[in-house]
């Protein structure tokens, strides 16, 4: 009975595959010998996105491949230099949900973030500072979401960097400036 039970369980799994596509909110955080300030800017994201429903009632699995860029301000003294961090981001998050049958469901998510770097170095202030990005990066998401209709999804969550994502060395100071780019994200996806 437990083996006929346990075959049966994989047919009730509902997957749906769908794009995805929202906005990052940058909260930059630098530690190590900061000559400057920098402040949040605005990014976007945009991907694939895969929803695995588990037979085991409001728990699902959720992934995406998204092109992701965020911004950061950087201000030092009376100029000014915009970071760019361009990357692969692949969120696998780990969904529980409640419904109202098949009208709306509202649910909470959490899980990790792989990041994979595809932008390159900027020169900062005349080439007195250089911003260099992490070839990759671990992060987390914790957030919420509702569906309608089976189709449409909107979430929000704050995606926390559980690493540097990048640097900026500063040749006139021979200083080396970590920074990590927590967000702040708004998005919807659409499910075939």
């Amino acid at each position: 009975m437990l083996m006929a039970v346990a075959f049966a369980m994989p047919s009730n799994a509902q997957i749906k595959f769908g794009i995805q596509a929202g906005l990052n909110m940058s909260n930059v955080s630098v530690s190590g010998g900061s000559q400057g300030s920098v402040s949040s800017r605005t990014g976007f994201f945009v991907g694939p996105t895969v929803k695995f429903t588990l037979p085991i009632v409001g728990l699902g699995i959720d992934a995406s491949a998204l092109y992701d860029q965020r911004e950061g301000k950087v201000e030092n003294g009376n100029q000014s230099e915009t970071i760019k961090s361009q990357s692969i981001q692949i969120p696998i998050n780990v969904r529980y949900g409640f419904g109202l049958g098949s009208l709306a469901e509202v649910f909470a998510f959490a899980g990790p973030q792989f990041g994979f770097n595809i932008g390159g170095k900027s020169s900062l202030f005349n080439d007195a500072a250089e911003w260099t990005l992490k070839s990759s990066n671990l992060s987390a998401n914790i957030g919420v979401g509702a569906t309608v209709a089976g189709h449409l999804q909107a979430k929000l969550n704050y995606n926390i960097a559980l690493g540097k994502t990048g640097e900026a060395n500063v040749k006139t100071f021979n200083q080396i400036t970590d920074a990590k780019f927590n967000a702040w994200q708004v998005s919807l996806a659409y499910f075939f």
